[in-house]
């Protein structure tokens, strides 16, 4: 259970961190500045992919392979690029969280500094938190509810309560929440439908890809 949770705690523990900090400077109890509150996001993923590393032989279930699989990769890849554009086209007031603040680099006034920060989130955004998620959200959670043993079920076995409840705990988990659920619908649909983690890996890594590329484009950086 460990190597399927422990990145995903770390992750979420430097969101929780993140929120109090925000917190304190927004009631002057903490001098920090925006830019500086950046540089928490590399030492938060490098942490998660040290735990990834760390734990790599216990993931079996992600066998990047299954990426061979041509027609199936193709609908992922579709299938994350249309999660991309509900995604920023499902910005109702009702359906976020809280304020969502963002993540603007521009705010680093060093342009060396500025685009270390802008590649690691990319990096981090499309290549680690797809493998932190999905093996954490499809891998160990949606096993997990059909029976506590989980690695006694197999890869993308189908129950009505799996399926909504991972949905819902998958959009709650973002500050959009009815997009997260949506994205957590269409992952778990790939997941029944390959029966791979590897293909819903693609397709969270390519939703976040394009939406990394859309927000550099507009500036648009509460997508972020």
């Amino acid at each position: 259970m460990l190597p399927r949770i422990l990145p995903f705690i770390i992750y979420m523990s430097f969101v929780g961190v993140e929120e109090l900090l925000h917190l304190l400077i927004e009631r002057g109890l903490l001098a920090v500045t925006s830019d500086q509150m950046l540089y928490l996001y590399p030492v938060k993923i490098s942490l998660v992919i040290l735990s990834l590393v760390w734990f790599r032989k216990r993931y079996t279930e992600l066998d990047i392979s299954d990426l061979k699989k041509g027609s199936a990769s193709l609908l992922s890849i579709i299938i994350g690029i249309v999660v991309f554009v509900l995604w920023i086209n499902m910005d109702w007031g009702f359906a976020t969280f809280g304020d969502p603040k963002g993540y603007d680099p521009m705010a680093i006034a060093d342009s060396k500094a500025r685009f270390f920060m802008i590649s690691t989130r990319l990096i981090g955004a499309a290549l680690v938190v797809p493998i932190m998620e999905e093996i954490f959200w499809r891998s160990f959670v949606v096993r997990y509810i059909i029976n506590p043993d989980f690695q006694k079920v197999a890869v993308g076995v189908f129950t009505p309560a799996a399926f909504v409840i991972s949905m819902l705990l998958f959009g709650l988990e973002h500050n959009y929440f009815l997009a997260g659920m949506m994205a957590g619908a269409a992952y778990n649909f790939i997941l029944y439908r390959s029966k791979s983690i590897a293909q819903c890996v693609l397709s969270h890594a390519v939703t976040n890809l394009a939406l990394g590329i859309y927000v550099l484009y507009s500036g648009n950086w509460k997508f972020w």
